[in-house]
């Protein structure tokens, strides 16, 4: 099956969630993260400004500030990704795509970060994940050879039994939803 379809399919499935139970949800997935001694353990962490109804990534941002963890998200130049550091949430403001960024300033090495969360369309059971086709984040991770602890955020209705994949897609560490948490190491 190719990716288009699938791409469709769970983005209208996501569209279809309400506000309400897309919050409710979004709290359940962040908790799960900020129970795991993965989470505990990074000192530096690598968030994403969720956009069409994704998981939400507030309660992290807000809880490694206050733990003193140093926080960085993405920003876009071109066909590039690079991360730079915030110390508060309001600091990030509209860039690519319309998401919001953080100000280029202080920028985060890929192998300064211990964990990074990030967005996606659809995941399957194998650790894949279908992004919205532009490739970003596969680019960005593959260029590193000591890449953080990628945790991918999703409802449970945005998880397919498999997924097509290609020799460039990386590979999730752990994947994060409302009802569970699936973990793709060895």
């Amino acid at each position: 099956m190719s990716k288009f379809p699938i791409r469709q399919s769970v983005l209208n499935r996501r569209r279809s969630l309400s506000g309400e139970l897309g919050l409710r949800y979004s709290l359940q997935v962040q908790a799960r993260l900020l129970e795991r001694p993965e989470f505990v353990a990074a000192d530096c962490v690598a968030l994403y400004s969720p956009v069409a109804n994704e998981v939400f990534t507030e309660a992290v941002c807000d809880t490694a500030l206050q733990l003193g963890k140093r926080v960085v998200y993405p920003r876009v130049t071109g066909d590039n990704m690079a991360f730079f550091a915030i110390d508060q949430r309001r600091e990030l403001a509209r860039g690519s795509f319309g998401v919001l960024e953080p100000p280029v300033g202080r920028t985060a090495a890929l192998d300064e970060i211990d964990l990074a969360v990030i967005p996606g369309v659809a995941f399957d059971l194998r650790g894949h994940r279908l992004g919205y086709g532009k490739g970003f984040y596969d680019r960005a991770f593959a260029a590193t050879t000591q890449r953080p602890l990628l945790v991918g955020f999703a409802f449970e209705l945005q998880v397919v039994e498999r997924l097509p994949s290609e020799g460039h897609d990386v590979q999730l560490d752990l994947l994060v939803t409302e009802a569970r948490v699936v973990d793709f190491r060895p």
